[in-house]
């Protein structure tokens, strides 16, 4: 398959997943991703009437979809009631991927308040075992991110910024229904950087490389050029590890996207 082609789009809530669908057919990207919380696309909506046509759609034009969970639901959640509704969150993507066929479903390990680390990450790792064991009984693919660091004296924190915080997860929860997804503008902001993510993570188990630029000072999805990674160089690294999965832009608008996808091919050392 041609690098372009592996190139998929972040579309998250931006559309409906059925216009996303054409958008994606009209515009040949054979990747996207699709965030289903709030309306056009509430979580509560995708019932089997609603799921079929997408599917079908899907299947006919050689779409891949994916499910991306909000960042912004701790994972790590701890408090009574909320605890349960994080977890029924979870099971309704999972169930709602499951009726549309999606071929992945991506999540996150939270947040914590500094003070509360060791409790939240084990919270969140435990949440994560239940989901797995219910994504494999569904037949469902969930994706974990590497998140972002934060600024030394931001309060709220992101689970799974490290290699070790995502070694944590990984080494715990070792099926095949848990794979990795590399977001390699988040890996600039730590030491180790993309270089460090490839030589620490189990690469065996990366699905999907989402791509944005960075300039290396704080979160931010910059279009490729504008900050300081050296794409060519990440691309041979990522594929150096026999990674044959795709890609994910996530940056700007639609149109950014899709403009930045030729930058990218451009720099591809295949």
């Amino acid at each position: 398959m041609h690098i372009k082609d592996r190139i998929g789009i972040d579309v998250g809530r931006r559309l409906s997943v059925e216009d996303a669908v054409q958008w994606a057919i009209d515009n040949g990207v054979s990747y996207i991703d699709c965030q289903i919380d709030l309306e056009p696309n509430a979580l509560e909506t995708f019932d089997d009437a609603r799921c079929g046509p997408i599917r079908d759609k899907c299947a006919a034009n050689g779409i891949h979809l994916g499910l991306h969970t909000l960042s912004a639901v701790n994972i790590a959640e701890v408090s009574p009631f909320v605890r349960d509704a994080v977890d029924a969150y979870l099971k309704g993507y999972i169930e709602a991927a499951a009726r549309l066929k999606a071929e992945w479903v991506e999540v996150h390990a939270g947040y914590h308040f500094t003070s509360d680390i060791e409790m939240r990450m084990t919270a969140g790792r435990e949440r994560l075992k239940r989901a797995t064991g219910y994504a494999e009984e569904n037949g469902v693919r969930l994706l974990l991110e590497n998140l972002n660091w934060e600024p030394e004296h931001a309060e709220v924190n992101y689970l799974a910024h490290t290699v070790e915080e995502c070694r944590y997860y990984f080494d715990a929860i070792e099926s095949s229904t848990l794979s990795w997804v590399f977001t390699i503008n988040h890996a600039t902001l730590v030491p180790e950087g993309i270089a460090g993510f490839l030589d620490g993570m189990p690469t065996e188990r990366m699905a999907v490389v989402r791509l944005a630029d960075n300039h290396g000072k704080y979160e931010e999805h910059q279009f490729p050029g504008e900050g300081i990674i050296d794409f060519t160089d990440m691309f041979r690294r990522v594929e150096a590890t026999g990674f044959t999965g795709h890609y994910m832009s996530a940056y700007g608008s639609l149109d950014d996207m899709l403009r930045g996808r030729d930058y990218l091919v451009a720099r591809y050392p295949g």
